[in-house]
């Protein structure tokens, strides 16, 4: 089987990859320079060329509350035209198995704790990532109006807040652990005896090593067919990952403080937006299907922040 893995300089992307070449899969990959994902013409001429087996649809652009909410056109645009061009040219292109990659964003705001898959299109979204959540929901109802009218077998999961090597550090357009680590590492560096953390602090959220999610997503990838169906719905067929934990933001900066060695203040901007005030998910589907995530949030923001360090030259300059 030779498969695609688009977006595979992602941190998500790139965590697949590793995981297909280690198990001596056949791998394709293009980066941005070489494929343009938004342009259709050379999507369409990528796949009449290539014709993979299967396709892993990791390529997003993504970002924290900063960039959602500075570039909310870029987000929605850049997001819709990635999926549809290369979900409709896979099918084009023959291929039958692919793996759309979403977002825990794309359920509403106000929903019921834990977040089951069930709760999509149940209310509103959240306005900070409404641009970026709605494009997640068009990816998923993609795969499924496909399986509806041609048969294809095109899956969905839906991660929760993903972290680990090869993460976005930049200070103003990550997530909230790599923006909170570098933060605090600089800190430490430069003697600072305050940071700023943004929003109350009592928001909570769950967290997922990306080696997890690689190896959840080639879980439901590989599932057999039947079992797929008989754990899902063809108008409700995304499967959520994660851990079932959270924490608080203020105990999340509190571990980031300790991995980094920072002993000073920690103060909450209550002037900046909290976002959600919980994003927890309803894994028992995936749960009983046979799957579980298996790193500790200790030891997996230890393990990045090691990577951090390893590569902090090259990051110091993003």
């Amino acid at each position: 089987m030779r498969v695609y893995v688009a977006g595979h300089r992602g941190m998500v992307g790139g965590a697949i990859l590793r995981r297909l070449l280690a198990q001596g899969v056949e791998t394709i990959t293009r980066t941005h320079a070489e494929l343009d994902l938004t342009d259709q013409s050379a999507v369409a001429g990528f796949m009449r060329t290539e014709r993979p087996d299967a396709v892993i649809l990791a390529a997003a652009k993504v970002g924290g509350i900063h960039a959602n909410n500075t570039f909310p056109a870029s987000f929605i645009y850049e997001n819709l035209m990635i999926e549809a061009n290369v979900i409709h040219q896979s099918f084009r292109a023959g291929v039958e198995r692919l793996l759309f990659l979403g977002s825990s964003c794309i359920y509403p705001r106000e929903a019921t704790q834990p977040l089951a898959e069930n709760s999509l299109l149940t209310g509103p979204l959240e306005p900070t990532n409404e641009p970026y959540a709605i494009a997640k929901i068009a990816g998923i109802k993609l795969c499924e109006s496909y399986n509806r009218q041609y048969g294809t077998d095109y899956r969905s999961v839906m991660p929760t807040n993903l972290y680990g090597p090869g993460d976005n550090f930049h200070p103003e357009n990550s997530h909230v652990i790599p923006a909170m680590m570098r933060r605090f590492h600089e800190a430490v560096r430069d003697g600072v005896s305050e940071v700023v953390v943004w929003g109350s602090g009592t928001p909570r959220r769950e967290f997922l090593h990306v080696d997890d999610m690689a190896d959840a997503s080639l879980f439901v990838m590989n599932l057999d067919a039947a079992a797929y169906r008989a754990n899902t719905q063809p108008m409700l067929s995304h499967i959520n990952v994660g851990t079932g934990e959270d924490v608080s933001i203020a105990e999340l900066a509190d571990l980031l403080a300790k991995v980094t060695g920072f002993k000073g203040r920690i103060v909450y901007d209550r002037t900046k937006p909290d976002g959600s005030p919980r994003k927890l998910m309803d894994v028992s589907r995936l749960t009983a299907i046979g799957w579980r995530a298996r790193t500790e949030l200790r030891d997996g923001v230890g393990g990045t922040y090691r990577w951090f360090l390893d590569h902090a030259d090259a990051l110091r300059q993003s």
